[in-house]
């Protein structure tokens, strides 16, 4: 019992000694474990005569007490010594410049999307809009397709439940539109649209602008000036040669297709379709709610992907949808 002073003594000078946490639980066990110094003497107090044993107990639960104190203050000093290593390990110089962070950018599509709206507002179009689940009648009857024609084909096109489908070109808001709206009509109607077709130049869902024009005295001449200088006008050039071959539409009467050729570079002396055009059927006149033997007009249709694959070089169509940073960084 004389050696409790020295033993508590001891364990101060174990503790500061020692700088890692493993250790320290070591060391804890010679003093206080279930083997330890304390433990030993507790239990040779029961050898003591009785009139020994409680000051012999107290003055062990003293030195243990004592121990026990020393242990939880190292404890303490080596967690915030660790802590300050840490902390002088991630230091933080609020003097340097901040991480540049990433800009956004449009979509070079959308991109298209909105230099077209621009061009055709400032002609006098109107930009309409419309579901992209469709009936049938506004997706194709309205527009004189047969009920025989390829288009209405599920290989062509994506049928959903309640006989509606996914609207295979943005058509339809013209019709809506021309069914709500009095002549003179003037209306662009960009949209995604959707076909069963999956390669390096089609997509499944795709976007596409239509036109309309319908009026009382609107020819196939005012089409071929209006698409010839909004050409002219999104390709910021007038080099552009143009040309209308015939074709055939069942909404358009007579129908043409509409190709271009750039004056220069990779695509020189290449002739490449870009629009189905023509006068509108009378039938879908009339289908507008619109006498066709008072109104006429033309309108057309144009792939806003191809539109921007040519305006920027691009080759393949399936870079517009994978998502990858490096190729949609090009136009932030």
């Amino acid at each position: 019992m004389e050696d409790l002073e020295k033993i508590v003594a001891e364990a101060r000078a174990t503790f500061e000694g020692i700088s890692e946490a493993a250790q320290l639980e070591q060391a804890k066990a010679r003093f206080v474990g279930k083997a330890g110094v304390l433990t030993e003497l507790s239990k040779s107090v029961g050898r003591l005569p009785a009139p020994e044993r409680p000051g012999a107990g107290a003055r062990i639960n003293e030195a243990r007490d004592a121990v026990e104190k020393l242990l939880a203050a190292r404890r303490e000093a080596i967690q915030a010594q660790q802590l300050n290593r840490q902390l002088a390990q991630d230091a933080l110089d609020v003097t340097l410049p901040g991480r540049g962070r990433g800009r956004g950018g449009i979509h070079p599509v959308i991109r298209t999307w909105q230099r077209i709206e621009g061009i055709f507002r400032s002609a006098g179009f109107d930009v309409a809009d419309g579901p992209e689940i469709e009936t049938d009648w506004y997706n194709f009857t309205a527009l004189n397709q047969p009920e025989n024609h390829p288009a209405r084909s599920m290989h062509d096109t994506f049928y959903v439940e309640g006989g509606l489908l996914l609207r295979t070109h943005t058509s339809p808001i013209q019709v809506r539109y021309a069914r709500t709206h009095r002549p003179p009509i003037k209306v662009i109607a960009p949209g995604r649209t959707y076909r069963v077709d999956s390669d390096a130049t089609h997509s499944p869902m795709f976007h596409q602008v239509e036109g309309l024009w319908i009026d009382e005295h609107v020819s196939f001449a005012d089409l071929k000036g209006v698409y010839t200088d909004f050409l002219r006008r999104f390709f910021e050039t007038d080099d552009l040669r143009v040309r209308f071959r015939p074709s055939f539409f069942p909404f358009t009467e007579p129908s043409a297709e509409i190709d271009m050729a750039f004056p220069g570079g990779p695509l020189e002396g290449r002739w490449l379709e870009i629009s189905g055009a023509g006068q509108v059927h009378p039938n879908v006149v009339r289908n507008f709610g619109l006498d066709p033997e008072r109104y006429i007009g033309f309108a057309f249709g144009s792939g806003l992907e191809r539109l921007t694959m040519l305006r920027y070089g691009i080759t393949d169509l399936r870079l517009f949808f994978e998502n990858d940073l490096r190729f949609l960084r090009q136009f932030n």
